[in-house]
């Protein structure tokens, strides 16, 4: 089986996270995969294989007494909240022509609006059919690792001791929350968790999440001169009194935004909910004084009526790294033995490895070789998770 059988394979499992769930992990369904990795760590003859909390941990002993450093890679089993990831009815496309994919009546992926597919023409791809997200992300991450795993214990190479995690929950920022250490043993890490294959990235954004609750006063529209407060008013208001250019849509780069992810309003109630994406930490804590600054102001007109929660989700994992590059070189050595140059960008988003790195694991991220994540227009090549697979033995390889 190969890695691209076993993404096809682990996209049947509906493992969609939820972040208004208070449980861990936030849906019972993600145990599913969970114990479905942990009968195929069985399986390769891992080791201390421990099912906690919903990840799942698991150690490939070392096969040489010649002293290498201790490793690991992560890869998380949930998927985004944006799209279904339920019946998930993948499609190989083979040899893809560059033209435009059809994956259904409706939608259609054309490379002027996706550029990733400029760069994958005579490639194998795997695609939605249009009604779901694919799962790739991550779930190629872990076909990757499961297969570098079954390639290095077949091939009987020389290896040091090699830990794995498969976590719970890291789209809605919980990945890592309940992440035991001591139960992972490794003097660092990656997350095999981004798109293309030359990178390895070390530097993401720090991030909060901001939920905006305000009450309202519903009275008759016919009686309701100076005594109505319509909340979803006060919401729109909010919204507007943001920076209009600092959004997803209109940022790249290092550049942050706020971004609107759902908005639910009447007269009595309405709630916004943001997250908040800087890579500059003083630019990140002026994000979070801007939306207490407009509350204020808003609460000063309308009577005290709004309430924020802000709470941070992970941080810049370079400013954690304290200038410690053994990974990022280790991986850039391998990246160059399978042919590719190496490049690092600021990502545009976090891993579980941005919290790991926080807590003393320092764990960059690495392609996965699907693009267009978090959506129905997501896809995989197969031939870049085979190079993956390749830089992911490499990386073991190195010492």
């Amino acid at each position: 089986m190969s890695a691209a059988d076993k993404l096809i394979k682990y996209v049947q499992y509906d493992t969609q996270s939820d972040e208004n769930s208070e449980t861990v992990p936030s849906t019972e369904k993600q145990l599913e995969l969970a114990a479905e990795l942990a009968r195929e760590c069985h399986e390769l003859g891992l080791s201390h294989i421990v099912e906690q909390d919903g990840t799942v941990y698991a150690v490939l002993e070392p096969n040489t007494e010649e002293k290498r450093t201790p490793i690991g890679f992560i890869a998380h089993m949930d998927t985004a909240t944006e799209l279904s990831g339920k019946d998930v009815h993948p499609r190989i496309i083979r040899n893809y022509d560059g033209q435009t994919i059809h994956l259904n009546e409706t939608y259609q992926m054309d490379p002027g609006h996706f550029p990733a597919l400029k760069k994958v023409t005579g490639d194998d791809l795997i695609v939605t059919d249009g009604n779901t997200l694919l799962g790739a992300d991550d779930k190629a991450g872990i076909a990757i690792i499961m297969q570098a795993l079954e390639k290095l214990i077949r091939s009987d190479r020389p290896h040091g001791r090699i830990a794995v995690a498969f976590t719970p929950d890291e789209e809605i920022g919980r990945g890592t929350d309940h992440f035991d250490l001591t139960l992972f043993p490794a003097e660092y890490a990656y997350t095999v968790d981004g798109d293309r294959v030359d990178a390895i990235d070390y530097e993401t954004f720090n991030a909060a999440q901001a939920v905006i609750v305000i009450k309202g006063t519903a009275i008759h529209p016919g009686d309701a001169k100076d005594r109505m407060v319509n909340a979803a008013l006060i919401a729109v208001e909010f919204a507007s009194m943001l920076p209009k250019d600092e959004i997803p849509a209109k940022t790249e780069g290092r550049q942050g935004f706020y971004h609107l992810t759902s908005i639910q309003g009447e007269v009595e109630e309405a709630t916004l909910t943001y997250i908040l994406r800087e890579h500059d930490e003083q630019k990140f804590e002026k994000q979070i004084q801007t939306i207490y600054a407009i509350q204020n102001k808003l609460n000063d007109t309308y009577d005290d009526c709004i309430e924020v929660a802000i709470r941070k989700q992970y941080a810049n994992m370079k400013q954690y790294m304290h200038g410690d590059m053994r990974s990022v070189e280790r991986a850039q050595k391998a990246i160059r033995k399978a042919g590719l140059e190496p490049v690092s960008t600021p990502v545009r988003g976090g891993t579980d490895g941005a919290m790991l790195t926080e807590k003393g694991l320092i764990c960059p991220n690495l392609g996965t070789g699907s693009y267009n994540h978090h959506g129905r227009f997501e896809f995989a090549d197969i031939q870049q998770m085979d190079k993956m697979v390749e830089i992911v033995l490499n990386i073991v390889e190195e010492n």
